[in-house]
């Protein structure tokens, strides 16, 4: 069963915390957390690049000369892709979907093997509570520099909890979000994830 260890806010340690081995104790492929991961990122795409087609130019609605008898190339509209300023051919559109499919299980697994990585690593650990009064952004900032993490640090809530995220919200290394909504690319993206010690039990019962 892992286990990681409690720290309180002043950087001391507070003892350890075994872990559901089930969320935070699974091995399996990179390539499902790949698989993922791109997903995520092309879930979230939006398509900013339009171009038009010929039937969505304006004008050329006037043949611009006769079908024979001019010597030139017959032509039916100045809106045709080999003019200027005509439609374009195969270009991109807004209708572009980049939405890609991926199973909840799925989703769940590659979770709970990239937590499992940060316990592997002793990059994750657990902070037995934070004070939020007085609401101070350098109190979180001294937290986080006496609290063994790296450069970025996950701060996972229990719940939501609006004074702790204004408190992190000009400090640029830190994220905080709630247990419900810890996804796969936020904890690839911190060197560090800290669950505050409810936000384990939060966690570990909404995946259970």
């Amino acid at each position: 069963m892992p286990n990681v260890s409690i720290y309180t806010q002043d950087g001391k340690t507070a003892g350890e915390m075994n872990l559901n081995e089930a969320h935070f104790g699974v091995k399996g492929k990179l390539s499902l957390v790949h698989e993922v991961l791109l997903a995520q990122q092309a879930n979230r795409r939006k398509a900013i690049a339009n171009t038009k087609t010929k039937g969505e130019v304006r004008g050329g609605g006037k043949k611009p000369w006769k079908q024979k008898g001019t010597g030139r190339a017959r032509q039916g509209s100045i809106r045709n892709p080999q003019w200027i300023g005509g439609g374009i051919a195969f270009g991109p559109t807004s209708e572009r979907n980049f939405t890609q499919k991926v199973n909840r299980k799925a989703k769940q697994k590659a979770l709970f093997i990239a937590l499992s990585s940060k316990v592997d690593d002793k990059s994750l650990i657990v902070i037995d509570s934070i004070t939020t009064e007085p609401a101070k952004t350098k109190i979180l900032a001294g937290m986080v520099h006496k609290l063994p993490v790296g450069r970025n640090v996950l701060l996972v809530a229990p719940a939501s909890n609006p004074t702790l995220m204004r408190m992190a919200r000009n400090l640029p290394n830190v994220t905080v979000v709630t247990a419900q909504s810890v996804n796969l690319e936020d904890v690839l993206k911190h060197r560090s994830v800290a669950f505050l010690k409810d936000a384990v039990e939060a966690f570990e019962k909404i995946y259970a």
